[in-house]
């Protein structure tokens, strides 16, 4: 069926069984393909939902000034996105960011602006938030905006639960703005309260892009710990093997995060007899080839 727009593919992402990690009997873990959205990653599915209802309400026009702090893959998103209604968008975001996210941004046409690496992504976002007060740019905020977890109640969750004909036991995800985890959460425990909801979270001094164990001033307003049945953390390390790992042995070519979230996934099912988990594996490799994840 042909579409009207690139926008139309966003969602609908594959989902697809673990043949090589896990062969436990009872046990079935499928990988959640969000690097299939036409922007790379999950973030596509609240960039859309974030503007598009901005756009709707009349919060926003083609004369707003937008601005966004950003680790990498909402950036893209939101770059994407905004190109295609119009909009004129600032990226803020740590400069030891990957080549590749930095010239995706670019190409899609947003301005980009980096922020000292050493203050990481609270830096970006005290950027944005002093451009806001003072030069009248208006913030999406990935961090406080409901549109974010709705994206995901709206699509991903729907998805997962049709896709694994509500046999879904558990679900894993890494944890950033936390719109993923908070989105599907609400969804699936609507179908049915026993399934467990999964976040992952860095070990203390790891360093993941795209999950964050936030200070308690920069936790995002979205976040409901009520929503979250367990945190599992990894490290850095581990993220980084696994990472490795899904590309060599499953063929799902991935960033840290998702290796993160996978690595949860399986301290997991150790414990576990039987059930249908399912884990979301946020982007793809190719965002990562200039650091050293893969070398």
């Amino acid at each position: 069926m042909k579409s009207r727009s690139i926008l139309d593919q966003i969602g609908n992402t594959p989902l697809v069984r673990s043949n090589a990690l896990v062969t436990k009997p009872g046990i079935e873990l499928w990988f959640k393909l969000e690097g299939h959205n036409p922007g790379g990653s999950v973030k596509d599915r609240p960039a859309y939902n974030m503007i598009k209802s901005a756009l709707d309400r009349g919060d926003i026009d083609e004369s707003s000034k937008l601005i966004e702090a950003t680790s990498g893959n909402t950036g893209i998103a939101l770059a994407m996105c905004a190109g295609l209604f119009g909009l004129d968008l600032e990226l803020v975001m740590p400069e030891n960011s990957t080549e590749e996210r930095i010239l995706t941004m670019r190409a899609f046409g947003a301005k980009l602006t980096l922020t000292p690496a050493d203050m990481g992504i609270e830096g970006s976002r005290d950027y944005a938030e002093n451009k806001v007060k003072n030069e009248g740019y208006i913030m999406l905020n990935q961090f406080g905006n409901n549109d974010n977890w709705k994206a995901h109640y709206k699509t991903t969750g729907p998805e997962i639960w049709e896709d694994t004909s509500g046999k879904v036991t558990h679900f894993v995800s890494s944890m950033g703005t936390t719109g993923t985890i908070m989105g599907t959460s609400t969804y699936l425990k609507e179908k049915d309260h026993r399934i467990e909801i999964v976040g992952v979270q860095p070990t203390d001094n790891s360093r993941i892009p795209g999950i964050r164990k936030w200070p308690k001033e920069y936790l995002p307003a979205i976040f409901d710990k009520s929503k979250v049945d367990r945190i599992i953390e990894v490290s850095e390390a581990e993220a980084e093997a696994m990472a490795r790992r899904l590309a060599k042995e499953e063929g799902v070519f991935s960033g840290m995060s998702s290796g993160g979230a996978v690595t949860a996934a399986l301290k997991l099912i150790e414990t576990l007899d039987k059930g249908v988990m399912v884990v979301i594996i946020c982007d793809r490799g190719d965002r990562y080839l200039s650091s050293d994840l893969f070398r």
